[in-house]
């Protein structure tokens, strides 16, 4: 029989803060097929997330489809819009959240690993990680700042985790990012720059996947996911709608479930995927296929009676 197996793997998933997003469901999968998985969580949630962990109100969410429980062989505090601590403000490094949690920048991560675990230490990298702080204004309306923001914290980080973290990659590794459609078309109300970043992201991560893959063998893949209501998403405002209109027109019906983007990741990061790279699989439904809704006449009869 023909199964996943990641026994004897370590895992590096970015952007766990919760039970209720990506990164959490694709670092259990990770877990199931026998990989152990170490996770970075930014500085702001990280306190909450250890209380959770701590207290055990995260256990029913932790618990494995073949028994026992998700555990973090390590939780790191990663704050990815930060290449090294020297280039964090004063004022941020000084605040309650920051003050006490030593290097949380991509190198203080990578030192981290090191001093944990040796090297080579790492078979698979996991880039969960989105932020647009302008993200629910019109592209017209987003300021430089804003939109270079989003690019940084949710493009450029991929590629800085992908520099700093490879020397720590055991032979055969993969890097494995996070994506939407709107990286290919139009999401009205998914601004700020977000859609350019993740536009930039598919497009670094096959760059990336051509030059990691002729220098040392490592793989780079995309997953776009359909919509999903993670605390973070939900934040955004309009996710809940998406989620409406993808369940009336893409070819499955049902919502997209954080397990099967948890599986299609364990798959592409296993040895079944080793002639994969440079890709973006749909995580969507099928969404992704349409090219108009698959009630045109119900949408028309809508739109005239408006």
């Amino acid at each position: 029989m023909l199964t996943i197996d990641l026994s004897g793997k370590r895992a590096f998933v970015a952007g766990v803060a919760d039970d209720a997003g990506f990164g959490f469901a694709i670092a259990k999968a990770l877990a199931s097929a026998g990989a152990s998985v170490c996770v970075g969580t930014w500085p702001p949630a990280l306190g909450i997330f250890e209380t959770l962990l701590r207290r055990g109100k995260l256990d029913k969410s932790r618990r494995l489809s073949g028994g026992g429980m998700l555990e973090f062989e390590a939780i790191y505090p990663l704050d990815a819009e930060y290449d090294s601590l020297e280039e964090v403000p004063a004022e941020l490094r000084a605040e309650k959240r920051y003050r006490d949690r030593g290097d949380f920048s991509i190198d203080g991560l990578a030192q981290r690993l090191r001093d944990d675990f040796g090297e080579p230490c790492l078979d698979i990298v996991v880039h969960s990680l989105a932020n647009g702080p302008e993200v629910t204004k019109p592209l017209l309306e987003t300021s430089r700042k804003g939109y270079l923001a989003a690019v940084g914290a949710s493009a450029y980080s991929f590629v800085s985790l992908v520099q700093r973290l490879q020397p720590l990659m055991r032979d055969e590794g993969s890097f494995l990012a996070l994506s939407y459609l709107a990286s290919q078309g139009v999401v009205a109300e998914y601004g700020g720059g977000m859609a350019s970043a993740k536009a930039a992201l598919e497009s670094d991560a096959r760059m990336l996947a051509f030059e990691v893959g002729r220098r040392w063998g490592h793989r780079v893949n995309v997953i776009s996911a359909g919509p999903y209501a993670s605390r973070a998403a939900t934040a955004i405002g309009f996710i809940h709608k998406m989620i409406k209109y993808y369940e009336l027109n893409a070819p499955l019906r049902d919502a997209l479930r954080g397990d099967e983007v948890g599986n299609a990741a364990a798959f592409l990061c296993s040895s079944l995927a080793s002639g994969i790279t440079g890709t973006v699989l749909y995580v969507d439904k099928g969404y992704h296929a349409m090219a108009t809704p698959a009630d045109v006449e119900g949408l028309v009869d809508k739109l005239t009676a408006d």
